[in-house]
């Protein structure tokens, strides 16, 4: 299985190289999108506003859209996961990849007041939160209820029927979505331990499946 971890400068590769290695995955960082044709699965991570997905063109799209036409799986992590959506407020100029319904807005706090015991409440979400699950998926398996996985992000996708894991801080928004071989996560799984990295060896599996 040849994975290709998407390269597009938007954000320190180190940390999913260093957690794909840990696994034993074997993935390389293509040049372009020619690349991808002998792909069977693709990363796409990403920090930042965004506006950096801009960078992931029509060429890219095409191949990025031909290995899921082929079987392969697609994941999308932190900025990838909003850009498998159809756009985000924060760069509304800049089309999302489609997949799924629904364009990300910005995290706020249901009250326009704040909270009212007057806690602070903070954007970026920054830190450890817990995952509620919404629905069984192959994504999951061995992750339990209330698991804590680390965020840092500012807009948030929506829950809809994709959604299998979601979030709350201020909002719920969707932090695991999955359809088929498109899976999604808005927090980093290589930088979420143990839990992280069971969810790394779950898509590694269906990869390989």
């Amino acid at each position: 299985m040849s994975i290709a971890l998407i390269d597009y400068d938007a954000g320190n590769l180190t940390s999913v190289r260093k957690a794909l290695t840990h696994l034993g995955a074997r993935f390389e960082t293509p040049a372009g999108p020619a690349a991808l044709a002998g792909a069977g699965a693709v990363i796409v991570p990403g920090v930042g506003n965004f506006e950096v997905t801009a960078a992931l063109d029509a060429d890219w799209r095409r191949a990025i859209a031909g290995v899921l036409e082929r079987g392969g799986l697609l994941l999308g992590i932190c900025v990838g996961l909003q850009w498998l959506f159809e756009g985000s407020e924060e760069a509304p100029g800049v089309p999302g990849f489609g997949a799924l319904p629904g364009r990300c807005r910005r995290i706020e706090h249901p009250d326009p007041a704040g909270p009212a015991d007057g806690a602070l409440f903070k954007v970026p979400h920054v830190g450890w939160n817990s995952l509620h699950r919404t629905r069984d998926s192959w994504v999951l398996d061995g992750v339990e209820e209330g698991d804590q996985v680390y965020f840092t992000h500012s807009y948030a996708a929506p829950v809809g029927p994709e959604c299998i894991g979601s979030t709350t801080y201020g909002i719920e928004f969707a932090s695991v979505v999955e359809r088929e071989r498109l899976v999604g996560m808005q927090f980093h799984p290589e930088k979420s331990g143990d839990v992280g990295l069971r969810l790394f060896r779950n898509v590694l599996d269906r990869m390989a499946a």
